[in-house]
């Protein structure tokens, strides 16, 4: 087991909120691997890089020496998770649920540790309830409880109808919790009503009630609305690396470093480094690369993101650019050239002021795409594309 101080650092790593810390630190001083629960609804097929905040964090756990057990809620999503709706939800037919489950087991092991994970299905408890057992849990929670949950507060004040099964969705989660002796559950923030009626739950079972941790909703490429398949603005876990590695070359620079810290196996000290060194110049493209590169090759290979790299950069010198131009190598005297500079050693401008200029004007790109920071800095071993106007263009190397 790690140190718990060295632990706590790696587990509140991009997390939203922790309840109660006091009492993971407590169960964490045992000495024992704790059992890490997270529910995912097999309501599609495919997973995208939104659902990863939540698997990611689970290895986290595993690094650590964790059990997580994987809860595939196939009983759950032929209910409808009510959360956010503000309309009743159409429940899934139970082949859906069972094709979309066998698709969820075959993509979490392109993050997670077989070998310490858990796959649990809780229909293999909730199938063994009785009317009567679930009545008895219907009377374990009060309809003003969940009244207090804000879409559920919202849809009764609102007239929005209600139906009862809805309020069996949180009871049953919860009820996860008691039949799988949880010791922390993860969840979006929008599940935060639902894992504290788990706390409630065991507590009435007479179990230590599991702590709550909630991870941030993902934004998706758009920078504002979460990821999501139905907003396009998604990324898939098993989209082709092409189609990875453009899409995440995509995202803002302030963007990057948001899915540097819930989605990169990076350290936090890596991380700050980039941010500095492009605080000194360097291009943030590069950082970019790295995480692209990282991320394509959890879900393929290296070799595929390496190759996706390659691509990426031909596809923007295909674009307006010629098909010849000259090959330049230039050699940096620390870890890379100043744009300016760049710019005028490559003959691209006559002078260092003029390079300044040009940028100024927004007249310079680097492999298709307009720059206009006079302190870039391009690091060494990387190759470029520079155009300057119109017709100036250079493929450049700094050694």
């Amino acid at each position: 087991m790690a140190d718990i101080t060295q632990s706590l650092e790696l587990i509140n790593r991009g997390a939203d909120e922790v309840l109660r810390e006091e009492e993971l630190i407590a169960k964490l001083k045992e000495g024992r691997p704790l059992r890490i629960k997270a529910g995912f609804d097999p309501t599609a097929p495919d997973l995208h890089l939104g659902h990863t905040v939540l698997i990611n964090k689970l290895r986290q756990f595993q690094d650590l020496g964790h059990e997580v057990l994987f809860l595939i809620g196939d009983f759950t999503a032929m209910i409808g998770d009510p959360t956010g709706k503000s309309a009743t939800r159409p429940p899934l037919s139970r082949d859906d649920v069972i094709e979309n489950a066998r698709t969820y087991e075959q993509q979490i092991f392109k993050i997670l540790e077989p070998e310490k994970t858990l796959v649990m299905f809780n229909s293999s408890w909730m199938n063994e309830m009785s009317s009567a057992d679930l009545i008895q849990l219907a009377a374990k929670h009060t309809v003003a409880r969940m009244l207090e949950r804000d879409d559920f507060s919202k849809r009764y004040s609102g007239g929005q109808p209600i139906a009862v099964h809805e309020f069996l969705y949180p009871l049953i989660q919860g009820y996860d919790s008691v039949a799988m002796k949880a010791d922390v559950e993860l969840g979006g923030t929008d599940q935060k009503f639902n894992l504290l009626v788990g706390r409630q739950l065991q507590e009435v079972y007479g179990q230590k009630p599991q702590v709550v941790m909630t991870m941030p909703i993902l934004e998706g490429l758009d920078g504002v609305q979460k990821m999501s398949k139905s907003l396009n603005n998604y990324i898939g876990i098993n989209e082709a690396p092409d189609e990875q590695f453009g899409k995440l070359m995509s995202i803002s620079d302030d963007l990057m470093w948001r899915y540097f810290e819930l989605l990169s196996f990076r350290s936090m000290a890596d991380i700050e480094k980039w941010k500095q060194a492009i605080n000194e110049g360097m291009n943030p493209r590069d950082v970019k690369f790295e995480l692209a590169k990282e991320l394509v090759a959890r879900f393929h290979d290296q070799a595929a993101a390496d190759q996706a790299q390659q691509n990426f950069i031909q596809r923007f010198q295909k674009g307006a650019m010629p098909d010849e131009m000259p090959e330049i190598e230039l050699e940096a005297k620390g870890q890379g050239l100043a744009i300016a500079n760049l710019l005028k050693q490559a003959e691209l401008t006559p002078s260092t002021s003029d390079a300044l200029r040009m940028l100024k004007q927004g007249a310079v790109r680097i492999d298709g795409e307009r720059v206009e920071d006079s302190k870039l800095e391009i690091t060494t071993g990387n190759t470029h594309v520079f155009q300057v106007g119109k017709r100036r263009f250079a493929r450049v190397t700094i050694k």
